[in-house]
């Protein structure tokens, strides 16, 4: 079995930028980086990836995601270069 990360660029692999914010910023023990991923990664497979990664605790379920700055859908492409935040919930009062 692969996985989606891989120490070399090739032309199946493309670099992405995770932000982290909340506590998978806490999880994470950090705020941003630049990972290699397959080019045929979708959101949910990168997410489940990073959570194996880090060991996140919050399931997709409970997360909204969004990339360059827009909220995207778990099933939309990933492209070279794109910026993803996965978007925990926030309690307002």
């Amino acid at each position: 079995m692969s996985t989606a990360f891989v120490e070399t660029n090739t032309e199946s692999t493309m670099n992405v930028n995770v932000l982290y914010f909340a506590s998978l910023a806490d999880e994470a023990n950090c705020h941003e980086e630049k990972i290699a991923v397959d080019r045929s990664t979708s959101l949910a497979q990168l997410y489940a990836q990073l959570q194996q990664k880090h060991r996140f605790s919050r399931p997709q379920s409970d997360l909204r995601v969004a990339v360059n700055d827009y909220f995207a859908k778990w099933t939309d492409p990933i492209q070279e270069g794109d910026s993803i935040v996965f978007i925990t919930p926030v309690a307002g009062g």
